[in-house]
Protein backbone atom coordinates (compact mmCIF):
# COMPACT_ATOMS: atom_id res chain seq x y z
CA UNK A 1 0.00 0.00 0.00
CA UNK A 2 1.45 3.13 -0.44
CA UNK A 3 -0.01 6.74 0.38
CA UNK A 4 0.03 10.11 -1.73
CA UNK A 5 -1.71 13.14 -1.07
CA UNK A 6 -4.17 14.47 -4.01
CA UNK A 7 -5.47 17.79 -3.60
CA UNK A 8 -4.65 17.79 -0.10
CA UNK A 9 -6.45 14.69 0.77
CA UNK A 10 -4.39 11.42 1.62
CA UNK A 11 -5.05 8.67 -0.96
CA UNK A 12 -4.20 4.85 0.23
CA UNK A 13 -3.53 3.24 -3.31
CA UNK A 14 -3.32 -0.53 -2.94
CA UNK A 15 -1.27 -0.78 -6.55
CA UNK A 16 2.15 0.78 -8.09
CA UNK A 17 0.31 1.36 -11.41
CA UNK A 18 -3.14 3.65 -12.03
CA UNK A 19 -3.92 4.91 -15.64
CA UNK A 20 -3.82 8.72 -16.24
CA UNK A 21 -7.86 8.94 -16.13
CA UNK A 22 -8.21 6.67 -12.94
CA UNK A 23 -5.82 8.82 -11.33
CA UNK A 24 -7.91 12.04 -12.74
CA UNK A 25 -11.00 10.58 -11.20
CA UNK A 26 -9.41 10.36 -8.10
CA UNK A 27 -8.24 13.50 -8.05
CA UNK A 28 -11.50 14.42 -8.46
CA UNK A 29 -12.41 12.75 -5.59
CA UNK A 30 -10.27 14.28 -3.40
CA UNK A 31 -11.34 17.76 -4.01
CA UNK A 32 -14.65 16.96 -3.10
CA UNK A 33 -15.63 19.13 0.61
CA UNK A 34 -17.23 16.23 2.06
CA UNK A 35 -14.88 13.48 1.86
CA UNK A 36 -14.28 12.17 5.11
CA UNK A 37 -10.56 10.99 6.29
CA UNK A 38 -9.15 9.85 3.33
CA UNK A 39 -9.41 7.60 -0.37
CA UNK A 40 -9.11 3.98 -0.50
CA UNK A 41 -8.14 2.65 -4.06
CA UNK A 42 -8.13 -0.67 -4.49
CA UNK A 43 -5.50 -3.23 -6.67
CA UNK A 44 -8.28 -3.50 -9.54
CA UNK A 45 -8.82 -0.14 -10.39
CA UNK A 46 -9.66 1.63 -13.49
CA UNK A 47 -11.79 4.10 -14.86
CA UNK A 48 -15.23 4.32 -14.38
CA UNK A 49 -17.94 6.62 -15.01
CA UNK A 50 -17.33 9.79 -12.42
CA UNK A 51 -15.74 7.52 -10.04
CA UNK A 52 -13.43 4.76 -10.91
CA UNK A 53 -14.61 0.93 -10.24
CA UNK A 54 -12.25 -0.20 -7.37
CA UNK A 55 -12.90 2.71 -5.12
CA UNK A 56 -13.94 3.46 -1.62
CA UNK A 57 -15.59 7.16 -0.35
CA UNK A 58 -15.98 7.78 3.03
CA UNK A 59 -18.62 10.82 2.79
CA UNK A 60 -20.09 13.25 5.76
CA UNK A 61 -23.93 13.99 4.89
CA UNK A 62 -23.64 13.11 1.32
CA UNK A 63 -24.65 10.67 -1.14
CA UNK A 64 -23.23 10.49 -4.59
CA UNK A 65 -25.15 7.95 -6.80
CA UNK A 66 -22.46 7.30 -9.27
CA UNK A 67 -20.46 6.96 -6.70
CA UNK A 68 -22.29 3.59 -6.51
CA UNK A 69 -23.06 3.32 -10.21
CA UNK A 70 -25.80 2.04 -12.71
CA UNK A 71 -25.31 -1.36 -11.16
CA UNK A 72 -26.82 -1.10 -7.71
CA UNK A 73 -26.11 -4.31 -5.98
CA UNK A 74 -23.64 -5.61 -8.48
CA UNK A 75 -21.90 -8.90 -6.79
CA UNK A 76 -20.80 -12.31 -6.61
CA UNK A 77 -22.10 -15.62 -4.75
CA UNK A 78 -20.97 -18.92 -4.85
CA UNK A 79 -21.92 -22.09 -3.55
CA UNK A 80 -19.70 -25.40 -2.72
CA UNK A 81 -21.16 -28.73 -3.97
CA UNK A 82 -20.91 -32.42 -2.76
CA UNK A 83 -19.04 -33.44 -6.35
CA UNK A 84 -16.20 -33.70 -7.46
CA UNK A 85 -15.09 -32.07 -10.79
CA UNK A 86 -12.72 -35.68 -11.70
CA UNK A 87 -16.56 -37.67 -11.25
CA UNK A 88 -18.74 -35.34 -13.49
CA UNK A 89 -18.68 -37.08 -17.71
CA UNK A 90 -17.30 -34.15 -19.43
CA UNK A 91 -19.74 -34.91 -22.45
CA UNK A 92 -22.34 -34.71 -20.24
CA UNK A 93 -21.30 -31.03 -18.65
CA UNK A 94 -20.88 -29.83 -22.14
CA UNK A 95 -23.69 -31.49 -24.24
CA UNK A 96 -26.81 -31.20 -21.06
CA UNK A 97 -25.63 -29.61 -18.12
CA UNK A 98 -24.53 -26.21 -19.63
CA UNK A 99 -27.14 -25.76 -22.61
CA UNK A 100 -29.80 -26.50 -19.47
CA UNK A 101 -27.94 -24.18 -17.55
CA UNK A 102 -28.55 -21.24 -20.66
CA UNK A 103 -31.60 -22.14 -21.52
CA UNK A 104 -33.07 -21.64 -17.95
CA UNK A 105 -31.07 -18.12 -17.30
CA UNK A 106 -31.59 -15.77 -19.85
CA UNK A 107 -28.37 -13.52 -21.06
CA UNK A 108 -27.09 -10.26 -21.76
CA UNK A 109 -30.46 -8.35 -23.26
CA UNK A 110 -32.73 -11.26 -22.74
CA UNK A 111 -35.25 -11.24 -19.93
CA UNK A 112 -37.83 -13.96 -19.05
CA UNK A 113 -40.85 -13.95 -21.37
CA UNK A 114 -42.98 -14.02 -18.51
CA UNK A 115 -43.19 -11.90 -14.98
CA UNK A 116 -42.01 -14.84 -12.38
CA UNK A 117 -43.81 -14.74 -8.89
CA UNK A 118 -43.50 -12.39 -6.48
CA UNK A 119 -41.53 -14.64 -3.57
CA UNK A 120 -38.61 -14.43 -5.85
CA UNK A 121 -38.88 -10.46 -5.20
CA UNK A 122 -37.36 -8.41 -2.61
CA UNK A 123 -39.71 -8.81 0.70
CA UNK A 124 -40.51 -5.86 3.20
CA UNK A 125 -40.81 -3.00 1.04
CA UNK A 126 -43.87 -0.33 0.39
CA UNK A 127 -43.46 -0.33 -3.28
CA UNK A 128 -45.88 2.29 -4.02
CA UNK A 129 -43.60 4.61 -2.07
CA UNK A 130 -40.57 3.84 -4.36
CA UNK A 131 -41.34 6.14 -7.36
CA UNK A 132 -38.69 4.05 -9.95
CA UNK A 133 -39.35 0.61 -8.36
CA UNK A 134 -43.14 0.98 -8.47
CA UNK A 135 -42.95 2.20 -12.03
CA UNK A 136 -40.49 -0.94 -13.19
CA UNK A 137 -41.51 -3.40 -10.90
CA UNK A 138 -43.53 -5.42 -13.60
CA UNK A 139 -40.35 -5.46 -15.42
CA UNK A 140 -38.20 -6.28 -13.08
CA UNK A 141 -40.33 -9.35 -12.11
CA UNK A 142 -39.42 -10.23 -15.75
CA UNK A 143 -35.25 -9.60 -15.12
CA UNK A 144 -35.02 -11.59 -11.85
CA UNK A 145 -33.36 -14.86 -12.16
CA UNK A 146 -31.37 -12.90 -15.74
CA UNK A 147 -27.95 -12.86 -15.64
CA UNK A 148 -27.26 -9.79 -17.63
CA UNK A 149 -24.29 -8.79 -19.90
CA UNK A 150 -20.93 -7.43 -19.79
CA UNK A 151 -18.77 -8.56 -17.14
CA UNK A 152 -21.30 -10.70 -15.72
CA UNK A 153 -21.06 -14.77 -15.53
CA UNK A 154 -21.85 -18.04 -14.72
CA UNK A 155 -18.46 -20.19 -13.96
CA UNK A 156 -18.29 -23.49 -12.43
CA UNK A 157 -15.33 -24.37 -10.54
CA UNK A 158 -12.77 -26.39 -8.63
CA UNK A 159 -11.28 -25.91 -5.53
CA UNK A 160 -8.03 -27.38 -4.46
CA UNK A 161 -9.41 -30.53 -3.32
CA UNK A 162 -11.32 -31.22 -6.53
CA UNK A 163 -14.91 -29.92 -5.23
CA UNK A 164 -16.98 -28.42 -8.03
CA UNK A 165 -18.24 -24.85 -7.10
CA UNK A 166 -20.86 -22.67 -9.07
CA UNK A 167 -20.18 -19.05 -8.98
CA UNK A 168 -22.34 -16.27 -10.20
CA UNK A 169 -21.48 -12.46 -10.77
CA UNK A 170 -24.85 -10.37 -11.66
CA UNK A 171 -26.32 -7.44 -10.37
CA UNK A 172 -29.75 -4.84 -10.70
CA UNK A 173 -30.33 -5.57 -14.22
CA UNK A 174 -32.13 -2.34 -15.83
CA UNK A 175 -33.77 -1.62 -12.36
CA UNK A 176 -30.95 -0.57 -10.98
CA UNK A 177 -29.37 1.80 -13.84
CA UNK A 178 -32.99 3.63 -14.04
CA UNK A 179 -33.15 4.13 -10.34
CA UNK A 180 -29.19 5.80 -11.00
CA UNK A 181 -29.77 7.90 -13.76
CA UNK A 182 -32.93 9.57 -12.27
CA UNK A 183 -31.27 10.42 -9.14
CA UNK A 184 -28.34 11.54 -10.77
CA UNK A 185 -30.03 14.13 -12.70
CA UNK A 186 -32.09 15.17 -9.83
CA UNK A 187 -28.67 15.51 -7.68
CA UNK A 188 -27.19 17.63 -10.78
CA UNK A 189 -30.19 19.78 -10.78
CA UNK A 190 -29.92 20.26 -7.50
CA UNK A 191 -26.17 20.98 -7.18
CA UNK A 192 -26.71 23.65 -9.98
CA UNK A 193 -29.79 25.15 -7.92
CA UNK A 194 -27.02 25.56 -5.56
CA UNK A 195 -24.23 26.97 -7.18
CA UNK A 196 -22.21 23.71 -6.00
CA UNK A 197 -18.54 23.68 -6.00
CA UNK A 198 -18.98 20.03 -7.66
CA UNK A 199 -18.41 20.71 -10.99
CA UNK A 200 -21.40 19.29 -13.53
CA UNK A 201 -18.33 17.73 -15.86
CA UNK A 202 -16.73 15.49 -12.68
CA UNK A 203 -20.42 13.38 -12.96
CA UNK A 204 -20.21 13.23 -8.89
CA UNK A 205 -23.50 15.40 -7.70
CA UNK A 206 -24.73 14.69 -4.92
CA UNK A 207 -27.48 14.68 -1.96
CA UNK A 208 -27.43 15.94 1.66
CA UNK A 209 -28.30 13.69 4.50
CA UNK A 210 -31.65 15.15 5.70
CA UNK A 211 -33.34 15.95 2.37
CA UNK A 212 -36.19 14.63 0.84
CA UNK A 213 -34.14 13.56 -2.28
CA UNK A 214 -31.22 11.75 -0.16
CA UNK A 215 -34.36 9.49 1.78
CA UNK A 216 -35.76 8.56 -1.63
CA UNK A 217 -32.73 7.59 -3.06
CA UNK A 218 -31.45 5.69 -0.29
CA UNK A 219 -34.54 3.51 -0.02
CA UNK A 220 -34.85 2.94 -3.60
CA UNK A 221 -30.58 2.08 -4.00
CA UNK A 222 -31.29 -0.79 -0.69
CA UNK A 223 -34.35 -2.09 -2.43
CA UNK A 224 -31.88 -2.50 -5.36
CA UNK A 225 -29.19 -4.20 -3.39
CA UNK A 226 -31.79 -6.22 -1.93
CA UNK A 227 -33.11 -7.45 -5.79
CA UNK A 228 -29.40 -7.84 -6.95
CA UNK A 229 -29.24 -10.34 -4.28
CA UNK A 230 -32.41 -11.92 -5.13
CA UNK A 231 -31.19 -11.59 -9.00
CA UNK A 232 -28.63 -14.19 -7.74
CA UNK A 233 -30.05 -16.40 -5.46
CA UNK A 234 -32.74 -17.38 -8.07
CA UNK A 235 -30.29 -17.94 -11.02
CA UNK A 236 -28.40 -20.38 -8.06
CA UNK A 237 -31.20 -22.09 -7.30
CA UNK A 238 -32.39 -22.79 -10.57
CA UNK A 239 -28.69 -24.28 -11.82
CA UNK A 240 -28.51 -26.25 -8.11
CA UNK A 241 -31.77 -27.75 -9.43
CA UNK A 242 -30.24 -28.65 -13.06
CA UNK A 243 -26.93 -29.65 -11.26
CA UNK A 244 -29.18 -32.12 -9.06
CA UNK A 245 -30.86 -33.80 -12.13
CA UNK A 246 -27.62 -34.71 -13.96
CA UNK A 247 -25.31 -35.52 -10.47
CA UNK A 248 -27.60 -37.85 -8.20
CA UNK A 249 -27.29 -37.15 -4.62
CA UNK A 250 -25.35 -33.82 -5.00
CA UNK A 251 -25.74 -31.59 -2.01
CA UNK A 252 -24.68 -27.83 -1.75
CA UNK A 253 -23.63 -25.86 1.23
CA UNK A 254 -25.20 -22.49 2.28
CA UNK A 255 -24.64 -19.60 -0.49
CA UNK A 256 -21.83 -16.90 0.11
CA UNK A 257 -23.11 -13.66 -0.92
CA UNK A 258 -21.34 -10.16 -1.11
CA UNK A 259 -22.41 -6.77 -3.44
CA UNK A 260 -19.95 -4.37 -4.28
CA UNK A 261 -21.70 -1.28 -5.95
CA UNK A 262 -23.12 -0.12 -2.89
CA UNK A 263 -23.41 2.93 -0.08
CA UNK A 264 -23.94 2.31 3.80
CA UNK A 265 -23.50 3.76 6.75
CA UNK A 266 -20.88 2.91 8.95
CA UNK A 267 -18.73 3.71 12.14
CA UNK A 268 -14.97 4.55 11.25
CA UNK A 269 -12.18 6.16 13.29
CA UNK A 270 -15.23 6.77 15.70
CA UNK A 271 -17.45 8.55 13.12
CA UNK A 272 -20.14 7.85 11.42
CA UNK A 273 -20.13 8.17 7.61
CA UNK A 274 -21.28 7.30 4.21
CA UNK A 275 -19.07 4.65 2.44
CA UNK A 276 -19.22 4.11 -1.30
CA UNK A 277 -18.03 1.38 -2.38
CA UNK A 278 -18.18 1.31 -6.40
CA UNK A 279 -16.36 -2.17 -7.24
CA UNK A 280 -15.28 -2.69 -4.02
CA UNK A 281 -15.78 -5.56 -1.33
CA UNK A 282 -16.52 -5.15 2.06
CA UNK A 283 -14.16 -7.44 4.60
CA UNK A 284 -14.61 -7.15 7.97
CA UNK A 285 -12.90 -9.38 10.35
CA UNK A 286 -13.71 -12.83 9.77
CA UNK A 287 -16.32 -11.64 6.89
CA UNK A 288 -16.16 -14.07 3.74
CA UNK A 289 -15.52 -12.58 0.46
CA UNK A 290 -15.17 -13.44 -2.84
CA UNK A 291 -12.80 -12.10 -5.76
CA UNK A 292 -13.40 -13.60 -8.82
CA UNK A 293 -10.39 -13.41 -11.48
CA UNK A 294 -10.98 -13.25 -15.64
CA UNK A 295 -12.32 -16.50 -17.14
CA UNK A 296 -9.54 -18.80 -17.82
CA UNK A 297 -7.83 -17.29 -14.46
CA UNK A 298 -8.40 -18.39 -10.81
CA UNK A 299 -10.83 -16.41 -8.12
CA UNK A 300 -10.42 -16.62 -4.40
CA UNK A 301 -12.66 -17.30 -1.90
CA UNK A 302 -11.17 -15.01 0.84
CA UNK A 303 -11.60 -14.03 4.71
CA UNK A 304 -11.55 -10.03 5.83
CA UNK A 305 -8.83 -8.96 7.85
CA UNK A 306 -11.21 -5.61 8.92
CA UNK A 307 -7.81 -3.42 7.99
CA UNK A 308 -9.04 0.08 8.84
CA UNK A 309 -6.85 1.60 6.08
CA UNK A 310 -9.14 0.36 3.16
CA UNK A 311 -12.49 1.32 5.65
CA UNK A 312 -12.23 -2.98 6.08
CA UNK A 313 -12.89 -2.82 1.70
CA UNK A 314 -10.78 -5.35 -0.84
CA UNK A 315 -11.14 -5.42 -4.23
CA UNK A 316 -14.03 -6.63 -6.17
CA UNK A 317 -11.84 -9.07 -8.83
CA UNK A 318 -8.77 -8.62 -11.42
CA UNK A 319 -9.99 -5.17 -12.56
CA UNK A 320 -9.86 -4.24 -16.37
CA UNK A 321 -5.89 -3.91 -18.11
CA UNK A 322 -7.59 -2.40 -21.26
CA UNK A 323 -11.08 -1.18 -22.37
CA UNK A 324 -13.52 -3.04 -24.37
CA UNK A 325 -12.82 -1.39 -27.68
CA UNK A 326 -8.90 -2.18 -27.27
CA UNK A 327 -9.22 -5.44 -26.52
CA UNK A 328 -10.61 -6.05 -29.79
CA UNK A 329 -8.25 -4.35 -31.48
CA UNK A 330 -5.33 -5.56 -29.71
CA UNK A 331 -5.93 -9.46 -28.18
CA UNK A 332 -5.50 -12.02 -30.90
CA UNK A 333 -8.83 -14.52 -31.23
CA UNK A 334 -6.62 -17.77 -31.29
CA UNK A 335 -4.29 -16.75 -28.34
CA UNK A 336 -7.40 -16.56 -26.51
CA UNK A 337 -9.42 -19.26 -27.20
CA UNK A 338 -6.04 -21.50 -26.70
CA UNK A 339 -5.39 -19.94 -23.57
CA UNK A 340 -8.76 -21.28 -22.49
CA UNK A 341 -8.62 -24.58 -24.43
CA UNK A 342 -5.34 -25.71 -23.64
CA UNK A 343 -7.00 -25.62 -19.26
CA UNK A 344 -10.20 -27.95 -20.87
CA UNK A 345 -12.45 -24.73 -20.04
CA UNK A 346 -15.33 -24.98 -21.49
CA UNK A 347 -16.15 -21.29 -22.73
CA UNK A 348 -18.36 -19.25 -25.40
CA UNK A 349 -14.91 -17.37 -27.16
CA UNK A 350 -15.74 -17.64 -30.72
CA UNK A 351 -15.40 -14.70 -32.15
CA UNK A 352 -13.32 -10.82 -32.30
CA UNK A 353 -16.67 -9.30 -30.17
CA UNK A 354 -16.24 -11.58 -27.65
CA UNK A 355 -12.40 -10.09 -26.83
CA UNK A 356 -13.67 -7.60 -24.57
CA UNK A 357 -14.45 -10.20 -22.14
CA UNK A 358 -11.04 -12.37 -22.38
CA UNK A 359 -8.52 -13.12 -19.93
CA UNK A 360 -5.93 -10.92 -21.76
CA UNK A 361 -8.26 -7.81 -21.13
CA UNK A 362 -7.96 -7.95 -17.42
CA UNK A 363 -5.27 -7.63 -14.92
CA UNK A 364 -3.32 -10.45 -13.54
CA UNK A 365 -5.72 -12.32 -10.57
CA UNK A 366 -2.64 -13.59 -8.80
CA UNK A 367 -1.02 -10.09 -8.44
CA UNK A 368 -4.29 -8.31 -7.34
CA UNK A 369 -4.94 -10.90 -4.98
CA UNK A 370 -0.80 -10.43 -3.36
CA UNK A 371 -1.01 -6.19 -3.27
CA UNK A 372 -3.95 -6.74 -1.00
CA UNK A 373 -2.93 -9.88 1.62
CA UNK A 374 -3.26 -7.07 4.01
CA UNK A 375 -6.63 -6.37 3.55
CA UNK A 376 -7.83 -10.12 3.06
CA UNK A 377 -6.61 -13.65 3.70
CA UNK A 378 -6.83 -16.91 1.23
CA UNK A 379 -9.08 -19.33 2.05
CA UNK A 380 -9.73 -21.16 -1.13
CA UNK A 381 -8.74 -21.29 -4.62
CA UNK A 382 -10.85 -21.63 -7.64
CA UNK A 383 -10.43 -22.78 -11.22
CA UNK A 384 -12.05 -22.44 -13.99
CA UNK A 385 -13.91 -26.06 -15.49
CA UNK A 386 -17.23 -23.94 -17.68
CA UNK A 387 -18.10 -20.68 -18.34
CA UNK A 388 -21.05 -18.63 -19.33
CA UNK A 389 -20.50 -14.83 -20.43
CA UNK A 390 -23.53 -12.09 -20.05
Amino acid sequence: MQVKVINNRPVKIWTDYVEDLAMEQIANLASLPFVFHHLAIMPDVHAGMGMPIGGVLPTVGAVIPNAVGVDIGCGMCAVKSSWRVEDIDKQQLRDKIMPAIKAAVPVGFEHHATAQDEKFMPQGYDIDSLKIVSAEYESARCQVGTLGGGNHFIELQRDEEGWLWVMIHSGSRNLGKKVCVHYDEIAAALNGLWHSQVRPELHLAFLPMGTQEFDDYWREMNYCVDFALCNRALMMERIKSILSESLAGIEFEPMINIAHNYAALENHYGHNVIVHRKGATMVREGVTGIIPGSQGTASYIVEGLGNPDSFCSCSHGAGRAMSRNKAKENLNLNDEIKRLDDQGIIHGITAVDDLDEAAGAYKDIETVINNELDLVKIKTRLLPVAVIKG
